[in-house]
């Protein structure tokens, strides 16, 4: 028998049942629309992920930081070893004359309270050079550009959710709180900054600083013998631009503030003189550390081959190393775990219907046993019958795999129209369906209809012609 008479005989039979074959097809394709959208959920968050790394650096981004993981955030070291693992001006030149070195940019972190009005907020200010917050790709609003270091005033680039960190003074709520963001237009208001965070708190609260509120620059003692708190100095700041999105759109720069790192650290020098710099680590003897300490530094390499290398001799140096290349693979092993673990959800769905297309074959050849018996009476072989229910199986499947990918690319739409990655803590769609996705889910349900098809077909080719003519 030919396969375009199979095809036809195929094709035929399903057309004859259609309200079975369409329930059929409909169970595969809601276990194909299942598979589909639960891993196009897991992709959706692998794709936001590179698209962070990808900001940070790509695959040739490496962190470096000074020993025990911290630029600054240990103290107490005297010994001269120690001192050489912080980051410092010193230690980033020398990772500049390393091979295979494209770029080297020092960061520093720092934790400040921003005044406007009724509002007070904790916000976290990074600053970098101009290089470095060029090599960041801030996506801004219009009208934003990156901060001018020669500008009188501190200029700072605000992360789309700064807002929420600010809360009502008065009430103590915050933007989660009370759903409404606070009245401060990032573009055009100037913003108090204050740096000595422990000073500002002491002044607010002078029964536990032990001393009373003074004037800014006060640091003299009054005539009763109590010490007055000198009030921390306000800067005036302004910001030259707002990263693009919305107050809940998630990404690694929503909630920093960006600034020109030479300016920071110029103003931090004047706020601190003679003391430690928040951050910073200090002598034994409590003093302010010698050399200025940067967070970490953001090493670029000149390509991916050579960033294990890299990696490996800064690693050598005595220095705290993490690439993305690695925080890739290991995110990787994670989003396979929930991919899998999605796609093992849809897979039930499919695998009921594999059970419902077994059923509908079974049930086809009860009623086509009479037909089944002429064929092979007048010559028809046993592999041409087993050919024949294993297509009619795999049309099946077919149908149902292509309606349900079309199923599956609707709802993936809908739930990006409607449910935006940054409510969820990403950036980006929350569903993302690959053409291979597609493809593969299609072969899939063909496969399993063909599986769920091939016993019934056994049944068929194991008919007696005699007692299959026979039956009514």
């Amino acid at each position: 028998m030919r396969w375009s008479d199979l095809l036809r005989m195929s094709i035929s039979s399903l057309k004859r049942r259609k309200l079975r074959t369409f329930l059929t097809v409909l169970g595969v394709v809601i276990g194909t629309a299942s598979i589909v959208v639960m891993i196009s959920l897991g992709l959706g968050l692998q794709e936001s992920m590179y698209a962070e790394v990808e900001k940070s650096g790509g695959t040739t981004g490496i962190t470096v930081t000074g020993k025990d993981g911290g630029g600054g955030m240990f103290y107490g070291s005297s010994s001269e070893e120690e001192a050489k693992k912080y980051i410092t001006d010193d230690v980033i030149k020398e990772l500049r004359t390393l091979g295979h070195i494209k770029s080297v940019e020092p960061v520093y972190n720092l934790s400040a309270i921003a005044l406007k009005g009724r509002y007070e907020g904790n916000v976290e200010l990074c600053g970098m050079t101009p290089e470095g917050l060029r090599s960041l790709n801030l996506e801004l609003e219009a009208g934003g550009r990156l901060p001018d270091g020669g500008s009188a005033q501190l200029e700072l680039v605000y992360g789309n959710a700064v807002l929420s960190n600010f809360y009502d003074k008065g009430t103590g709520k915050t933007y989660w709180d009370t759903g409404e963001a606070p009245d401060i237009d990032l573009k055009n208001d100037s913003l108090f900054l204050i740096l000595d965070q422990d000073g500002y708190y002491q002044t607010q609260n002078p029964d536990i600083s032990g001393g009373s509120v003074g004037e800014a620059g006060g640091a003299d003692t009054t005539g009763q013998g109590q010490r007055v708190q000198a009030a921390p100095k306000k800067y005036v700041v302004k910001g030259s631009g707002v990263i693009a999105g919305g107050i809940d759109d998630y990404s690694m720069d929503s909630f920093k503030i960006y600034c020109d790192l030479d300016q920071l650290r110029g103003y931090l020098q004047k706020e601190f003189r003679g003391r430690v710099i928040p951050g910073q680590p200090s002598t034994k003897s409590g003093k302010p550390y010698s050399k200025f300490v940067y967070s970490s530094a953001k090493v670029q390499a000149d390509d991916m081959e050579h960033v294990e290398e890299l990696a490996s001799t800064i690693r050598s140096l005595g220095y705290n190393v993490e690439t993305n290349a690695e925080y890739i693979d290991s995110m990787k092993k994670q989003f396979a775990m929930v991919q899998a673990v999605l796609g093992g959800i849809g897979a039930v769905s499919l695998l009921v219907a594999a059970i419902g297309i077994a059923n509908t074959m079974m049930m086809s050849i009860y009623e086509r046993t009479r037909e089944i018996g002429v064929m092979k009476v007048i010559g028809c072989g046993l592999k041409n019958i087993r050919q024949l229910f294993l297509l009619e199986a795999a049309f099946i499947g077919l149908a149902g795999g292509i309606i349900g990918n079309i199923l599956s690319l609707t709802m993936s739409l809908v739930i990006n129209m409607f449910v935006s990655g940054g409510s969820m803590g990403i950036s980006g769609n929350l569903s993302f369906v690959p053409v291979w996705l597609l493809l593969v889910s299609t072969g899939f349900a063909v496969l399993v209809g063909t599986a769920a098809g091939y016993f019934p077909a056994r049944r068929a080719m194991s008919l007696s012609p005699l007692e299959a003519i026979r039956s009514q």
